[in-house]
């Protein structure tokens, strides 16, 4: 079992940044793929990025590309989420995910992943 506590959410203006973190205790932290996902008010929780289990592969929602960056620090346990150029289409609950199981491919989609963080709130006015 793995306890995932995101922290870094906030508010921002449309046009800026923030970084989400994501500190991981339990289980071996290295050996898992790690994502965020999303909910925005009334949706369901949709993917936005995910990272391999060694940080050498990683995935992007298309509505997040080229906009946002996920990295992790294996030595601290932590995953990160940089958010830059953000729009008010980006406001939801962000939420860390740990691979269930050991060395799993990178799926992006709720099915790949089966801890789950408490989520923090992210709020982009126009």
């Amino acid at each position: 079992q793995v306890l995932l506590v995101e922290s870094g959410g906030g508010q921002a203006q449309a046009g800026g940044s923030l970084r989400l973190s994501c500190a991981a205790s339990g289980r071996t932290f290295r050996s898992y793929t790690m994502g965020w996902f999303r909910q925005i008010s009334g949706k369901e929780r949709e993917f936005v990025a995910a990272s391999s289990w060694s940080g050498g592969s990683t995935l992007y929602a298309d509505y997040v590309k080229g906009r946002f960056n996920i990295s992790r620090d294996n030595a601290s346990r932590t995953v990160y989420l940089q958010m830059n150029s953000l729009k008010p289409e980006d406001t939801a609950v962000y939420y860390c995910a740990a691979g269930s199981r050991p060395y799993g491919e990178l799926v992006p989609a709720r099915a790949g992943f089966g801890s789950w963080g408490q989520g923090t709130q992210v709020t982009v006015s126009a």
